[in-house]
């Protein structure tokens, strides 16, 4: 099982990323997927769920309107495209499988500073 997430890098506040996931070694297109992040202040912190064929997505509050997570079956990829961005969304994200502490990646640096 491998997810390998990327996108991050160094965003002024307001700005925008578009992380990317890509994932090999179980079957994707059934399997529901998470993006969560790790904060300096507030530890592991889910982001976004998504299910299956993508038709289902749920959001912490904070994060409604500003983040939206998609998925494209057919190349083993899911995405988080962040928009508003402040410094509180500085961290390290992971996407992971099946439940919010499930399997992760590496994680990708967000970087949000002027």
């Amino acid at each position: 099982v491998h997810l390998v997430e990327s996108g991050g890098g160094l965003v002024q506040p307001g700005g925008s990323l578009r992380l990317s996931c890509v994932v090999s070694g179980f079957t994707f297109s059934t399997t529901w997927m998470y993006w969560v992040r790790q904060t300096p202040g507030k530890g592991l912190e889910w982001v976004s769920t998504i299910n299956p064929d993508g038709t289902t997505t749920r959001y912490p509050n904070s994060m409604k309107g500003r983040f939206t997570v998609s998925r494209d079956n057919a190349k083993n990829t899911m995405y988080l495209q962040m928009s508003s961005l402040g410094s509180e969304d500085t961290g390290v994200y992971y996407c992971a499988r099946d439940t919010v502490g499930g399997t992760r990646g590496q994680g990708t640096q967000v970087t949000v500073s002027s």
